[in-house]
């Protein structure tokens, strides 16, 4: 059956590549890729050889009918990240869209993702979470900043390594410096770290190294108690304009 398949690949350790997507990168008819250099590397190691398509920010939305046509046409395709699941914090979303708006099936594989390890390993609250992913690098990041630092509940961030002191930086000035923390890198590779503190500590530890490595921040919620009197004094502020 033509069908798309959202294929998650590691994020890491090419060990946690399931049994189910090995099965369905060998049973495509071709694969659709983020980046065909390092998918080409995961499909070399896996000994599977197939015709591959570029599909990344900057040509999704001319490339989202040409795949939709080759699988009304009855071919099969598999929708691949450089690394973890597809359409979180990387190209996909608008494909899977496209071809659910076209009756194309789609079917998404469980797999490797940087959020859900970052969660549980930072010790901090994960019955309920929010994901806010990549904040925006320039129009809209205070704005965004301001809300998150109001959040109750944990939430986690994406996060560059080159970016990640001024994040900091710039997180202690919204949330307070007490807040906690929890700084992973290099999740599942060798010289995988996850740092917890606040974020004073956080900050001053990697603002004294070299960092590398994708970076997952996890920052614990904003008590209840302060919550409400942050809202009330809000309150009382529009009523005094």
């Amino acid at each position: 059956m033509s069908k798309l398949y959202i294929v998650p690949t590691p994020i890491g350790n090419l060990d946690d590549i399931t049994l189910r997507a090995i099965k369905t990168l060998q049973t495509v008819d071709f694969v659709i890729a983020e980046d065909t250099r390092t998918s080409g590397n995961l499909l070399k190691h896996l000994d599977i050889h197939k015709p591959m398509q570029a599909f990344h920010l900057n040509n999704e939305h001319k490339a989202v009918q040409q795949i939709i046509n080759k699988i009304q046409a009855g071919q099969s395709a598999a929708l691949v990240s450089d690394a973890g699941t597809p359409a979180i914090s990387d190209p996909g979303f608008l494909l899977v869209r496209a071809c659910v708006e076209a009756g194309v099936a789609v079917e998404c594989l469980p797999g490797p993702t940087a959020l859900i390890p970052a969660i549980v390993n930072s010790a901090l609250p994960c019955d309920r979470f929010i994901f806010e992913g990549f904040l925006p690098q320039k129009k809209g990041r205070q704005t965004r900043l301001n809300e998150v630092a109001t959040y109750t509940k944990s939430f986690v961030l994406y996060e560059s390594p080159h970016r990640l002191v001024k994040a900091l930086a710039q997180l202690i000035e919204v949330c307070g410096a007490e807040r906690r923390a929890c700084i992973s890198r290099e999740l599942s590779k060798m010289f995988e770290e996850n740092y917890r503190g606040t974020l004073q500590e956080c900050y001053t530890h990697f603002n004294s190294k070299v960092v590398k490595g994708e970076i997952v921040i996890v920052i614990e919620g904003l008590p209840v108690a302060k919550s409400k009197k942050t809202n009330r004094k809000e309150s009382l502020d529009v009523e005094e304009d």
